[in-house]
C-alpha cells in the first residue's frame, strides 16, 4: 500500500489529458446541433452516466466487472479466475481487467501486452480509485471506450450507429454497445457484420446480463438486425457553430438559442430548394421569436460544404439590396402621420421626382389604386410618392429606433431610391425590422444565436400600434405563392435590381421568418424574383419548422378600416403638388382634444330614467369636417363643429380619436366611472 501511495505521488495518472473531448454546440433544449472532432481527429463526446440508458450501465457492469462497486480498482477474484483458466487451458480464456483498469488503459494507452504493462495498469487503476468516485470512473469509461475508427465513447457510437442519443436504448442496441469496445476494429458492424452479431450474442447469453434484462429478452433482442452503416454525426447550424467556437475556443459546450427541430426543418427546405435552382445559387434563412428576440433557426447557406455555392459564406450577415421589402415601413409612416388610409386612392402612373423616374417591376402601370392594393401589389411609383411625402431621412431615423443601420452608398444622403432597395441591409437586420411589426410596433433586438443578449429596445416604437396593425392587416391579405397554402401569416417580397437578390419576410403573432435567395458573388440569376422564388421557400419554411401559427395581434383602439366614401375629403385621394408636398393646403394647427384630457377620470352621469348621459367632446385646431372614433368605432357621422357628444356603452378605459379633413389625428385615453 505504501508503494502505491508513493507511486501515486510521483507518477499521477494523466487525468487532465483525459479531459480532452469534442467541442459541442447545443440548442436551447440541450440537444446536440454539431460536434467537432478533437485535435487528433477523434469523435469523443463528453458522456456522464445520466446521459445513458440505466439498463445499458447495468448490462455493462454485469458483463465487464460484476464487482465494480465493491473492489478498489483490482478484483482479486477475477485475477485468480483468469490465472486458473490460463494454467489449465494454456491460453487466456477470460480477462481480469476491471472497468477501472480499462479506464487506466484508455487514458494512458500501453504499447504492448507485457507483464510490466499489466502491472502498470494495476497501479494506475488503484491510483484512479483513490482520486475518483465510482460514478466519475464510469463517466470516463463511457467517454473514452473505443468503438472503431475514430469513434470514442458511448454517445458518439450511439449517434453513429443508431442516429440517436443513448438515453433510451433497446436491449439489442445496448448489447452491441457493450460488446464493441473489447475488439472495436474487428467488430465494427459497418465492416464486419458477422463478428458484430456474434459479439452481441455473447453479451446477451452471459448469465449476469440475462439477470439484468429479464427472461426471454435475449432471444427477442437477438432477432433485431445489427446496423450495417455508420451515420454522420449531427452537423446543424454550421455557420453559427463555427462562430461559437471562434468566440470561445476553450469552451467545450456552447449553448445556443436555436431549436433543433426548427433548424433541421429550415436546413432541409434550403437544401432541397437550392437543388432546384442549380449551381452557384445559395439560400439564407433566419427565424426569430418576435417577443424575446431569440433566433430559433438560422441557415447561413444552402450547404456549408458545397464549394460551388460558396457555402462557407454566411449570407445572413452579408449586406445586400433589399428590393421592395422596406416598403411596408414607408406606408407605416404615412399611416402614422394621417396622410392615407387603406382605401385612399393613389396614382400609379409615370412620375418624375426631380429627375428620379421610378418604374414598376413589370414596366406597366395600374392607374388609380387604393393604398391597400398598392402595397399588396408592391407597386413602385406609389411607394416613392409616399416616401417623398414622409421623407427618406425620417424613414432612416425610424430604422435606427430598431437599432438597424442600413448601408448607404458612399457620401450620399438618403434619397428616394432607398424605398426600392437603393441601400444595403443584411437578412438578420431585415428580420429585426419585421420583428417590430409582429410585436405591435415595439422594436426588439435579435440576439446572435449564441450569447448575445436579445430583448426589447428601449425608447420610442418603430411605428405606433395603429399603423403597425394597418400594415399587418394589408400584408396578411397578400395571396400565397402558387401551390402554397394560406397559413395566416403576413408577408412581403422583394427583388433587387438585375435579378441579384430575391427576398421574402413573413410573420405571424410571434415568429418572423426571413428568406434570401441569390448568388454570394452578387451575380445575376435570370428569372429570380421575390414572389416566385423566395416566397414559396418562406411558406415551406413555416410549414417544416414545426412552429404552430400564432394569430396576428387584434386591432388596437382606433385601428379600423374605413370605406373610401366615409374617409375625410383629404384622405380620399393622395396627391403631391409641384413642390412635393401633400396637395391640400394646411394652415390650421393639428387637431387637439381638450376635453376630456388625456388620462382623465370622468364620472358618468345618468338621466332620470337611469340611462347614461352623453359625454361632451371638445377639440381645438384642425380642419373641418371631423370624424370621431370611440374605442375604434366611428361615431354616426362627420361634423364641422368642434364640440360633439358621445354616449359611452359602459365604465372602464376608453380611447377617443378625432381625424380632421387633412388626415391628422389626435387621441386621448380616459377612464369612465
Amino acid at each position: 500500500m505504501a508503494g502505491i501511495k508513493a507511486a501515486d505521488r510521483a507518477y499521477p495518472p494523466p487525468l487532465a489529458e483525459a479531459s480532452t473531448v469534442s467541442a459541442e454546440v447545443l440548442d436551447a433544449d440541450g440537444q446536440l446541433l454539431r460536434a467537432f472532432a478533437t485535435p487528433e481527429g477523434r469523435w469523443r463526446l463528453q458522456t456522464k452516466t445520466a446521459d445513458v440508458d440505466p439498463q445499458f450501465v447495468r448490462m455493462l457492469v454485469a458483463y465487464e466487472d460484476q464487482r465494480f462497486f465493491e473492489h478498489r480498482g483490482v478484483d482479486p477474484w477475477a485475477l485468480m479466475r483468469a490465472a486458473y483458466q490460463f494454467a489449465t487451458h494454456g491460453r487466456i480464456v477470460s480477462g481480469a481487467s476491471t472497468l477501472s483498469m480499462q479506464v487506466a488503459r484508455l487514458i494512458e494507452p500501453r504499447e504492448g501486452r507485457s507483464f510490466g504493462a499489466k502491472l502498470r495498469q494495476l497501479v494506475r487503476a488503484a491510483q484512479i480509485e483513490r482520486r475518483l468516485s465510482k460514478a466519475e470512473i464510469l463517466d470516463l469509461y463511457l467517454t473514452h471506450a473505443p468503438y472503431g475508427g475514430n469513434l470514442e465513447g458511448v454517445r458518439a457510437a450511439s449517434l453513429a450507429y443508431f442516429g440517436k442519443e443513448p438515453r433510451r436504448l433497446t436491449v439489442s442496441e445496448a448489447a452491441l454497445l457493450v460488446a464493441l469496445p473489447q475488439l472495436p476494429e474487428r467488430r465494427r458492424p459497418d465492416r464486419y457484420l458477422k463478428a458484430a452479431e456474434v459479439a452481441r450474442q455473447r453479451v446477451l447469453e452471459r448469465m449476469a446480463v440475462s439477470a439484468v434484462i429479464g427472461e426471454g429478452e435475449a432471444e427477442r433482442a437477438a432477432s433485431f438486425a445489427v446496423p450495417t452503416r455508420r451515420l454522420q454525426l449531427p452537423a446543424f447550424a454550421a455557420h453559427l457553430a463555427e462562430a461559437a467556437l471562434r468566440k470561445e475556443p476553450k469552451v467545450m459546450q456552447h449553448r445556443t438559442t436555436l431549436r433543433r427541430p426548427i433548424q433541421k426543418g429550415l436546413e432541409t427546405v434550403a437544401r432541397e430548394a437550392a437543388a432546384r435552382f442549380g449551381r452557384k445559387v445559395s439560400i439564407a434563412m433566419v427565424m426569430a421569436d418576435a417577443r424575446t428576440g431569440e433566433i430559433v433557426g438560422e441557415v447561413g447557406s444552402a450547404d456549408y460544404f458545397d464549394a460551388s455555392r460558396s457555402g462557407w459564406i454566411d449570407m445572413t450577415r452579408m449586406p445586400r439590396s433589399p428590393g421592395s421589402t422596406l416598403k411596408p415601413f414607408i406606408y407605416g409612416l404615412a399611416f402614422e402621420e394621417g396622410l392615407v388610409s387603406q382605401e385612399t386612392i393613389i396614382e400609379d402612373r409615370p412620375a418624375d421626382f426631380f429627375g428620379y423616374r421610378p418604374r414598376n417591376f413589370d414596366m406597366t402601370y395600374q392607374g388609380d389604386v387604393s393604398i391597400r392594393q398598392a402595397l399588396q401589389l408592391s407597386l413602385n411609383v406609389p411607394a416613392v410618392r409616399l416616401l417623398h411625402a414622409v421623407g427618406p431621412s425620417r424613414l432612416m431615423m425610424r430604422f435606427r429606433r430598431a437599432e438597424v443601420r442600413p448601408i448607404l452608398p458612399p457620401n450620399e444622403a438618403p434619397g428616394l431610391a432607398i424605398g426600392l432597395g437603393g441601400l444595403g441591409i443584411n437578412l438578420k437586420d431585415l428580420v429585426q425590422l419585421y420583428a417590430a411589426l409582429a410585436n405591435r410596433g415595439k422594436p426588439v433586438r435579435l440576439g446572435d444565436g449564441i450569447q448575445g443578449e436579445p430583448g426589447s429596445v428601449e425608447g420610442e416604437p418603430l411605428l405606433d400600434s395603429v399603423a403597425t396593425w394597418q400594415i399587418a392587416d394589408i400584408l396578411s391579405g397578400v395571396l400565397p405563392p402558387k401551390g402554397a397554402v394560406q397559413r395566416g401569416i403576413a408577408y412581403k417580397t422583394g427583388t433587387s435590381y438585375g435579378y441579384r437578390d430575391a427576398w421574402s419576410v413573413g410573420f405571424d403573432g410571434r415568429y418572423v421568418l426571413g428568406v434570401w435567395v441569390g448568388r454570394p458573388d452578387n451575380g445575376a440569376v435570370p428569372g429570380l424574383t421575390g414572389y416566385g422564388t423566395a416566397a414559396p421557400i418562406l411558406f415551406e419554411g413555416f410549414a417544416k419548422s414545426g412552429v404552430a401559427i400564432t394569430p396576428l395581434p387584434r386591432a388596437p383602439a382606433g385601428a379600423v378600416r374605413i370605406a373610401q366614401s366615409q374617409l375625410p375629403i383629404s384622405q380620399r385621394r393622395f396627391s403631391l403638388n409641384a413642390s412635393g408636398l401633400v396637395s391640400a393646403s394646411i394652415r390650421e394647427a393639428a387637431p387637439q382634444i381638450v376635453y376630456p384630457p388625456e388620462g382623465a377620470r370622468v364620472e358618468l352621469g345618468v338621466d332620470t330614467a337611469g340611462s347614461p348621459m352623453p359625454l361632451v367632446l371638445k377639440l381645438q385646431g384642425g380642419r373641418a369636417p371631423f370624424r370621431w372614433l370611440a374605442n375604434g368605432k366611428p361615431l354616426a357621422e362627420t361634423s364641422r363643429r368642434r364640440v360633439n357628444q358621445w354616449v359611452p356603452d359602459g365604465a372602464g378605459f376608453s380611447t377617443l380619436t378625432v381625424i380632421d379633413a387633412a388626415g391628422r389625428a389626435a387621441t386621448v385615453r380616459v377612464f369612465l366611472n
